[in-house]
């Protein structure tokens, strides 16, 4: 077993990922050491019904956006006895297991290596997401990287981080995305250092990580656009 806790958020009003979740429960359980999840309390009964008869530490919190989601899992998981974090979106984590689960496997194993890592994607899994995802974050990433002094993607939604890193997270943290905000406490505050590594697994399919309800292609661009900016911002500021 290893001592990497696993920190993920959902919300899932329809329970579209159900199935999947319980294909891949048994993996995940012999991945990770302890599994923590924040869960909106408008998901799906059935979703967190199934979450609770799980292994996952689960708590049922108000929907007030992805990085307040974040912040709750990270103080869940701080309280458990883990070492180390591995933070992964929920859905992003089912692609990962679906169809890389090996890497994912592999990945873990070296996550005990890094004070904190910023997992992206290859150039292929890049490639896989709607357009005006790929457009938007070429800005969001060229400007963290600047602020970084590395090449990084910053915007695929995991990361993994030390304990020690892990402090000054639940400290710090505050800002309306986490993507960026995250790297730069542990990269300008904390003082520690960020590594960096492309992955397979954070690829896009549409059935598991689209978006439910419709929106028009102006919306689609000017949501993702409004997304980088909060973002880039959150990567100039943070520790100055």
């Amino acid at each position: 077993m290893s001592e990497i806790a696993l920190l993920t958020v959902t919300h899932d009003p329809q329970g579209r990922n159900i199935k999947l979740f319980n294909k891949l429960q048994k993996d995940f359980d012999d991945i990770y050491s302890e599994l923590f999840i924040t869960i909106s309390e408008e998901s799906s009964i059935e979703l967190i019904k199934e979450m609770e008869r799980s292994k996952f530490n689960v708590k049922i919190i108000p929907k007030k956006g992805v990085a307040q989601a974040r912040r709750e899992v990270l103080n869940l998981g701080f309280l458990g006895k883990s070492q180390y974090y591995h933070y992964c979106d929920f859905d992003r984590l089912l692609t990962w297991g679906k169809n890389h689960l090996e890497e994912l496997k592999k990945l873990v194993a070296n996550i005990r290596n890094y004070d904190y890592l910023i997992l992206g994607r290859t150039e292929r899994a890049m490639n896989t997401h709607p357009l005006e995802w790929i457009e938007t974050e070429k800005i969001t990433n060229k400007i963290c990287s600047f602020e970084l002094g590395k090449e990084v993607d910053i915007t695929a939604g995991s990361c993994s981080f030390s304990r020690e890193s892990a402090e000054f997270l639940v400290r710090y943290s505050k800002e309306k995305m986490t993507d960026a905000e995250w790297a730069m406490i542990v990269h300008r505050i904390a003082k520690l250092d960020v590594g960096y590594i492309p992955v397979e697994g954070l690829e896009y399919q549409e059935e598991t990580n689209g978006i439910s309800r419709i929106t028009s292609d102006s919306e689609k661009w000017l949501g993702r656009l409004q997304l980088s900016l909060i973002i880039s911002e959150s990567a100039m500021k943070i520790g100055k």
